[in-house]
């Protein structure tokens, strides 16, 4: 059966590793996917990514999460745009989230990337989800 919310269900899976204190875990591969993991990468959020070839052709994104004292680094990590609802947002509507602290990732016509690139860039797109 087709997943109907493939990047909710990466973001539910780091949510879970971290609640599990897992070190590294692991989800089906694709684009926007790898996107998003970058810019969580470039802003701190986790550790590192690594994307490998698995049987049958079938590519796996392999995430190491990052931990501070014990606890997880990633304190909130909510899905913003769904499938069954879209949320795009210009540069001037662009909230800011937890007052500057959090960050947006938002996918635009110039690649994903975090909320404050894309106001420095002017350009909008769609909220894919929001990180504290």
């Amino acid at each position: 059966m087709a997943m109907s919310d493939p990047l909710g269900d990466m973001l539910a899976r780091i949510k879970n590793g971290q609640m599990a204190n897992k070190s590294v875990i692991e989800c089906p591969y694709s684009k926007l996917r790898e996107n998003v993991c970058k810019v969580l990468t470039d802003e701190g959020f986790i550790r590192s990514f690594k994307s490998e070839d698995r049987e049958n052709n079938k590519k796996t994104l392999f995430i190491e999460l990052k931990y501070y004292e014990g606890r997880g680094v990633i304190r909130k990590l909510d899905r913003v745009s769904k499938p069954g609802r879209r949320i795009y947002k210009g540069t001037n509507d662009m909230p800011r989230f937890y007052n500057g602290l959090g960050i947006l990732i938002v996918s635009t016509p110039r690649g994903v990337m975090a909320d404050y690139q894309a106001r420095e860039a002017n350009v909008g797109g769609e909220v894919l989800c929001q990180v504290f």
